[in-house]
């Protein structure tokens, strides 16, 4: 027979309840912020351990992932969570190569390796244009387009459009009234294609003639419009750099050494804002890098920065003059934070932070965030084009630093063939470098790994991605001349 209960039962038996539901909440909820925050229980010891969280992608996507010889049981775009250590990673895809990587894992940690670009097995090399000489072939930086130069003493160009598969030149010629003594008999004349705006429409070129230089902006969808800029402004420069993307406005350096912005609409040259330059390069058209002579003390050499607008330079680093422990600098910025690395010779240092104001000239501000040194001194040293890599090179020595995850790897660059000289790299995208050893094309990760010969070229030519990533050009020689050439990357 039922009993009802007794109120001090009632309300003993509703504490009870109450107690194993806030128990649950608080088991439920401590529970999905122990997932969010990555902690999993390790079957092998019994331990709940923080783990970390992995993101995959891949060009093209659709590849399997392995985490330490496992399938992880999805394709790429994909992510997967470990426990933190070091884990090898590999991506497969049918009629491609694998792509590996040995990782160290920090817990509590996102690490994105969406960056993989598979390789094709079969890599046949079909050519596109043909030129029975050709002395340059320089790729926009949007990888739009690629202008040719068959000679040297001609100010004529073919413009390649790479906008489509199939592929199609146009010839372009610089106005001779644009050309200094261009009719004047028994002046030898050379032109060089010296780089195209951020825009992919306006190229500077660089004309020697008479022992004199100037320089040329050629619209490459009007050459007719073509601005001789030495000419136009009625000064010399040892440099010429686009700033933006109209071809308007420009960076010089004077024969002087002497810094100055130039905007070719109004026909204006600014005052010198920097003096006493050897080299400079522009970052995100309105920051300079540049290095020089210490213009109060002609024993050292520095290395400084310089903003648009600003009423002076900032210097990031000063060192004794000496012809065996070059100084070079590199910038960028990585989620608002400037990053600046500067070589001494073998040492390279990154600094993070912000720039100081354009009234000081105190660099305090630029903290030391890394360091690390090469076998020897260094020749080339750049950041990618998101900032989230700096790669150095001396010699066959090479160095990458992840600047997010303060990760270094070290190595060596192999030439393809014993007698081969080493390559020099380049940024082929934001992940990936490039180099011409004379011989073959070959394509390797940032920091190192995943190295894939393309293809054979000649050497001494620029190569480049198509817009979409689905072709990689190059320039080969054979008996019947030069060609741009292509492999494709992505198969059908």
């Amino acid at each position: 027979m039922f009993k009802k209960p007794t109120k001090r039962q009632f309300i003993i038996r509703r504490i009870l309840l109450s107690s194993i539901a806030t128990l649950s909440v608080i088991i439920i909820a401590s529970a999905a912020i122990l997932f969010m925050l990555g902690y999993r229980l390790d079957s092998n010891n019994g331990r709940l351990e923080q783990g970390a969280l992995l993101q995959f992608d891949s060009r093209p996507n659709g590849a399997d992932v392995y985490v330490d010889g496992l399938h992880i049981g999805s394709r790429t775009a994909t992510k997967q969570t470990v426990v933190a250590g070091t884990h090898d990673i590999k991506m497969t895809k049918a009629g491609y190569q694998d792509w590996q990587r040995t990782i160290g894992i920090a817990a509590g940690t996102l690490t994105w390796l969406d960056y993989a670009r598979l390789v094709p097995n079969d890599r046949p090399v079909s050519s596109v244009a043909t030129y029975a000489t050709l002395n340059s072939m320089v790729f926009s930086t949007d990888n739009k387009w690629a202008l040719a130069q068959e000679k040297a003493d001609a100010p004529t160009f073919w413009l390649v459009d790479l906008r489509s598969e199939t592929v199609k030149s146009t010839e372009l010629t610089i106005p001779a009234d644009k050309i200094s003594e261009g009719a004047t008999e028994g002046i030898t004349h050379s032109y060089a294609i010296h780089a195209w705006d951020s825009g992919g429409r306006y190229v500077l070129v660089k004309h020697l003639y008479d022992s004199k230089t100037e320089w040329l902006v050629l619209d490459t969808q009007n050459s007719a419009q073509a601005v001789n800029v030495t000419q136009l402004l009625s000064a010399n420069f040892k440099d010429l750099q686009f700033a933006g993307t109209n071809g308007k406005v420009l960076y010089g350096l004077t024969d002087d050494g002497t810094l100055r912005r130039i905007d070719l609409s109004a026909e204006t040259l600014s005052r010198g804002f920097v003096t006493h330059v050897e080299s400079f390069a522009i970052y995100n058209n309105a920051v300079l890098s540049y290095v020089g002579i210490d213009p109060n003390d002609a024993s050292k050499r520095v290395a400084g920065v310089y903003r648009d607008g600003d009423e002076s330079s900032h210097i990031v680093r000063t060192s004794a003059m000496t012809q065996d422990v070059p100084l070079k600098i590199a910038i960028t910025q990585y989620y608002g934070d400037y990053f600046v690395a500067v070589a001494e010779g073998n040492s390279v240092i990154v600094l993070k932070g912000s720039y100081p104001g354009s009234s000081s000239q105190d660099a305090s501000s630029l903290k030391r965030y890394a360091q690390f040194k090469l076998t020897g001194a260094v020749s080339a040293l750049s950041f990618s084009s998101k900032g989230e890599y700096l790669y150095v090179q001396s010699g066959d020595a090479f160095a990458s630093y992840e600047v997010e995850y303060k990760r270094l790897s070290q190595g060596a660059i192999s030439a393809s063939t014993a007698d081969a000289p080493t390559p020099n790299l380049h940024w082929l995208d934001q992940a990936h470098l490039w180099s011409n050893d004379g011989t073959t094309l070959v394509m390797r990760d940032f920091n190192g790994s995943n190295v894939f010969p393309i293809m054979e070229v000649a050497p001494g030519f620029d190569a480049s991605l198509s817009q979409n990533g689905r072709f990689f050009y190059a320039v080969g020689k054979d008996d019947a001349g030069y060609h741009l050439q292509r492999v494709k990357m992505i198969l059908s």
